[in-house]
């Protein structure tokens, strides 16, 4: 871990009164989330880009929901880790502060985040294929196959599947925020998948703003941002608090 690096990039977080931040599977997988793709994404002979779309659930929603409801399972027990929690406090400490986040797992929530913008949704949200309702749901195990307690429709994860457009007002939202940001904040991202992927260079060729990356490794995009500092989110954001608040 670059020392230096940290306590410069906490002098430029401690400087910016407007600071976005994007996560991404890595600081979920401290918490012991899997990514649920790659080696992580086989379940039963299924493998997780052939059950999280549309065409799978319109054909099998039961065994859809069985793949959902195992990976409930999986994360509903788990806590978030010194990173979420670092977040939340910096969040204290930033007049404008925005949380944007890949993960579907609710973990910045629990961690008390007041308003993350979860931009592939959340597992522990359903919403109905008739009437459109949303509603949370924490059930484990739930009710397979689960119904809309409005009009009887059937319940789907509230999240994003392969395939399906990312909400436009989301993305506006989103998009917004980049172009004032003083400072952009990338953690735990490979930044290959678009268009989170681009986030970081929309923040710095409109805004200007000085973009950090912190990963475990080096990234695609490394080079092209202010710093890149490796090391694990639960270490780096705790300890870039720590400068801060010197």
């Amino acid at each position: 871990m670059d020392n230096e690096a940290v306590r410069q990039a906490a002098e430029r977080i401690k400087a910016s009164s407007t600071v976005v931040v994007l996560t991404g599977a890595g600081i979920s997988q401290e918490s012991g989330v899997p990514t649920f793709r790659g080696k992580d994404g086989l379940w039963k002979q299924y493998r997780a880009e052939q059950l999280a779309t549309l065409e799978a659930f319109q054909r099998d929603p039961e065994l859809v929901w069985q793949w959902y409801d195992w990976r409930r399972g999986l994360i509903k027990p788990l806590d978030p880790n010194p990173g979420h929690y670092a977040l939340v406090e910096m969040e204290k400490r930033i007049q404008d502060f925005v949380l944007v986040t890949q993960n579907v797992d609710g973990l910045h929530r629990v961690a008390g985040s007041s308003n993350p913008i979860e931009m592939h949704g959340t597992i522990w949200r359903v919403r109905c294929m008739e009437c459109n309702q949303i509603f949370e749901n924490r059930d484990v195990p739930i009710k397979i196959l689960p119904t809309c307690e409005v009009c009887g429709g059937l319940l789907r994860p509230d999240v994003v599947w392969f395939g399906e457009a990312l909400d436009e007002r989301i993305l506006r939202t989103i998009y917004t925020s980049l172009q004032k940001a003083q400072l952009m904040l990338i953690v735990g991202t490979s930044a290959v998948v678009q268009p989170a992927a681009s986030f970081g260079l929309v923040a710095k060729r409109t805004a200007g703003a000085f973009v950090i990356e912190l990963n475990r490794s080096k990234t695609a995009q490394s080079f092209l941002f202010d710093l890149s500092i490796q090391g694990k989110a639960g270490e780096l954001l705790p300890q870039l608090l720590d400068y801060i608040d010197l």
